[in-house]
């Protein structure tokens, strides 16, 4: 959940979302092909060194292939308020970047074969700033985000010409 005293005076949070699922499947299959592998492996030798070879290397690919996967779709963070859009990244080092929505052009997205059977794609986001354009990967049923951007768009553009004073 984003924090909300991170918002600026006015300004509420509509949703937020996670990556797509998807994203943990490659972990997961990972980390049970590992234990049972790992697992047979270890107790097929009797040799200590490579019940150590095996433990180690064990080790590595559960943080390479199934700890960093998981830790960074957990602290990844879509967040869509009444003002603006925010992504943020990271466990360790952050990594963030905001979008007024006073400052889009158009929201378009991008689904391809799979997606479609799993409902998620990219949401693409042009921007009329020297930033250059918001690509979000992996947004979970992506054709009703983009609506909702829309909608949120168009209430930040009512509230500015009303000189902020429209309802959130």
């Amino acid at each position: 959940m984003y924090p909300t005293k991170l918002l600026a005076p006015g300004e509420t949070i509509a949703f937020e979302l996670k990556p797509h699922w998807r994203a943990l499947i490659w972990p997961t299959a990972v980390l049970i092909i590992e234990v049972f592998i790992g697992t047979w492996a270890f107790f097929r030798f009797d040799n200590n060194i490579i019940r150590w070879i095996i433990f180690g290397a064990a080790i590595f690919i559960l943080i390479w292939q199934v700890a960093i996967p998981f830790l960074g779709w957990l602290t990844t963070q879509y967040v869509f308020t009444s003002r603006r859009i925010i992504v943020r990244r990271g466990l360790l080092t952050k990594h963030g970047r905001d979008m007024p929505l006073a400052k889009i052009n158009n929201v378009s997205f991008e689904v391809g074969l799979i997606g479609r059977a799993m409902n998620y794609g990219t949401l693409e986001i042009e921007s009329a700033s020297d930033d250059g354009d918001l690509v979000i990967n992996d947004v979970p049923n992506v054709e009703e985000i983009q609506r909702q951007v829309y909608e949120l768009h168009e209430l930040d553009d009512s509230r500015r010409r009303s000189g902020g004073s429209a309802p959130e």
